[in-house]
């Protein structure tokens, strides 16, 4: 099994989940997270004065999957999630050592 965690733009939601769902994606985690890349923030203007803006707003998702789906996954993500601008995220793939369904019991693919 595999934990994919995703960074992208909140509009791009939507979209990602669309992909996912057709994939048969069953389950999908998203919190709310502000930080920065390589860009260091980016500045705003706000009536009229400019100010920097060091931690940028973004969504966290995680999708917990069989070790077969994940590449097609990676690939949903990459291909609804880009905008071609800087800051469109990144895509971490972890191995998932065990997963358990806690109502059922259930544990490994099953729990997914």
């Amino acid at each position: 099994m595999k934990l994919i965690m995703a960074i992208i733009k909140p509009f791009k939601l939507d979209e990602v989940r669309d992909a996912l769902s057709a994939l048969g994606v069953q389950g999908l985690t998203v919190s709310e997270v502000k930080g920065y890349g390589r860009q260091k923030g980016q500045s705003e203007i706000y009536r009229g004065a400019e100010y920097a803006v060091h931690f940028v707003p973004k969504l966290k998702l995680e999708i917990a999957v069989d070790d077969g789906a994940a590449s097609g996954v990676v690939d949903a993500l990459r291909d609804t999630a880009s905008t071609g601008q800087i800051g469109d995220g990144k895509v971490f793939v972890m191995d998932l050592e065990q997963a358990m369904r806690i109502r059922t019991g259930e544990s490994g693919v099953e729990a997914l």
